[in-house]
């Protein structure tokens, strides 16, 4: 757990962990030492000897005085730590997330995340200011008086070692079965927390389909299982921790008769059998109230190894210096083949070219590739084989910021956050001043928008952009770009679901932006297609056509059928139009 601990502090926090578990330790130690000294003192006491018991007993009041010290500087150096990960563990979990690849941001573990960011942080702090010290004390404060025992009769000290292993070994086993039910919860409890967002967020596509009448059957199998799992954590939990404290007792009992024994014996008198069984007793006093604590101490464990498994994540590799770029607007993909996690190749020793200010489209049929090349290029992920190249550089030996610096993404789901509209288009410069997130407005064709929002500029888009149509969201995306007036953009398939209106506003916005910047767009529609300088033609991960859009016509091959394909289908679409008008 210590690593652990460390891991979640970071290496700069790590002598204030040290410290508090010093003092921790400390605090234990002088608690087990001042209860030995009960045993001179009642000694000393019966047998008449006031002057050495009151010198034994300002020894008591001095390492009273010690114990009561060391106790208030890890009691407050522990609630240092806990204040310590409440206020910074949110943002390093934020930067540290910033750096891994997208690919780990399944359904999964995000869930996980968004319970470990929020209950699992309160039970994490719990360490420190409640769990830790008790379960440390119940260990050292018995260990010290088990030791000092040794001192006034070995027989009891040894009585008392030789049931640690049995309390030891209980124990072990009661929080192990502890941590593994809770587990099995909090496995449970992701899954029906998942499938409550599924079931709000999609709500249009239940209704549409009639599923969200009578129920939604995995949101109700996922309640099921939380519900059989909770209640197997409360029937398993109870009897373990009750045979951990059963163990203690025994401990006790045996304690108790092997001294009825020595003093039955004459082995020790009857005086010196009460001051150590009063030393016995404090021997179990710790360790059931260790006991009581260590489950929840595991349940802490457990939600301390789900956040420093996040932190242990791997992230991309970052250069220590980024390189200079060479051929500033470019892009170069050279022999490059790639596999997601766990799935097939996807590209295939994929080359091409993209020269400085021009317009390059990608064309092929779904799951050619496409996205996967914009990805790459923003290094979400990195090549398995080959090289990506933006200004001329391996995206590999450029820092994120010089990368992300190069590029601006505007992809056909546009995310909007919770936030005003120009908050929203700030996201691409917020450095920019009010007059050129106005100029990236009107060229998006977003002020038009603006003008007939109830509070304009400050009205909020709601969570993901809900108050704004597909269309509107795509132009406040493109006016982004324009504002940060990045050397290079990449479309995904923008214009791919847009309204005659919207698509025009778009279309001027990129012929804007093809003045000053390289574009690189994913497209189906034609005229977008037509206006490129060159057209990359995709077929399952490999590059089957290149050239202009006369030249391949001219070869009448994948292209051209291609385009034979989406003229028909325009035309198809005019004819039902039409027809459409005339019986109007």
């Amino acid at each position: 757990m210590i690593r652990s601990l460390l891991t979640l502090l970071g290496p700069a926090h790590a002598p204030r962990l040290y410290r508090y578990l010093a003092w921790l330790v400390t605090s234990a130690v002088l608690q087990g030492l001042a209860v030995a000294l009960l045993v001179p003192i009642l000694r000393t006491l019966f047998a008449g000897d006031l002057p050495t018991a009151l010198a034994w007993l300002c020894a008591l009041a001095a390492m009273v005085v010690l114990t009561c010290i060391a106790h208030y500087q890890q009691a407050m150096q522990g609630f240092a730590l806990a204040l310590l990960v409440l206020t910074t563990l949110h943002d390093r979990l934020g930067q540290h997330l910033m750096r891994l690849p997208l690919g780990w941001f399944n359904t999964e573990k995000v869930g996980r995340l968004s319970r470990s960011a929020t209950s699992g942080t309160l039970m994490v702090t719990g360490l420190f200011a409640h769990y830790l010290g008790p379960v440390v004390c119940g260990v050292v404060v018995p260990a010290t008086v088990a030791l000092t025992l040794f001192v006034f009769d070995w027989r009891l000290g040894l009585t008392a070692v030789l049931c640690a292993p049995l309390i030891y070994a209980t124990h072990h086993w009661s929080a192990n079965a502890i941590a593994a039910n809770d587990q099995r919860v909090e496995a449970a409890a992701t899954v029906a927390g998942n499938r409550v967002v599924e079931f709000a967020r999609y709500q249009p596509v239940l209704r549409a389909f009639g599923q969200a009448r009578g129920g939604y059957a995995p949101l109700h199998a996922a309640n099921l299982a939380q519900k059989h799992a909770g209640g197997s954590m409360l029937a398993q939990t109870f009897p373990k921790l009750l045979a951990g404290g059963l163990t203690v007792q025994l401990a006790f009992a045996l304690l108790v008769g092997v001294g009825i024994a020595l003093a039955a014996t004459g082995a020790i008198d009857a005086i010196q059998l009460v001051a150590l069984l009063a030393l016995a007793a404090r021997f179990v006093g710790p360790l059931a109230e260790a006991a009581a604590r260590s489950g929840l101490l595991r349940m802490a464990g457990n939600d301390l190894d789900q956040l420093v498994s996040i932190l242990r994540e791997p992230g991309l590799p970052e250069p220590a210096s980024s390189q200079p770029l060479t051929a500033p607007g470019s892009l170069a993909f050279e022999h490059v083949s790639f596999a997601y996690p766990s799935g097939p190749t996807v590209l295939k020793d994929l080359t091409f070219n993209v020269p400085a200010h021009s317009m390059t489209a990608i064309v092929g049929a779904s799951g050619s590739g496409k996205t996967t090349i914009t990805r790459l290029l923003m290094r979400f992920f990195d090549a398995s084989e080959g090289q990506v190249k933006v200004g001329g550089v391996d995206v590999r030996e450029l820092s994120n910021a010089a990368l992300m610096a190069q590029l601006s993404l505007v992809m056909q789901d546009v995310y909007l956050f919770d936030d005003s509209l120009e908050a929203n288009i700030r996201v691409g410069s917020p450095d920019a001043s009010a007059q050129q997130v106005a100029e990236a407005a009107r060229l998006a064709g977003v002020d038009e928008i603006v003008a007939r929002l109830p509070q304009g500029w400050h009205t909020p888009v709601g969570e993901g952009g809900a108050s704004l149509s597909g269309g509107e969201r795509q132009r406040v995306s493109l006016a982004r770009a324009l504002l940060k007036r990045a050397p290079i953009l990449l479309l995904d398939e923008a214009t791919a679901a847009l309204d005659p209106q919207n698509d025009a506003y778009v279309q001027a916005a990129i012929r804007t932006l093809m003045h000053n910047a390289t574009v690189l767009v994913i497209a189906h529609r034609l005229p977008t297609i037509m206006a490129a300088d060159q057209i990359l033609v995709l077929d399952e991960g490999g590059l089957v056509e290149s050239g202009t859009h006369a030249q391949l016509l001219g070869r009448n091959g994948r292209y051209a059928g291609f385009w034979k394909e989406r003229q028909r289908a325009g035309g198809w679409r005019l004819e039902r139009a039409t027809q459409g008008a005339d019986r109007g």
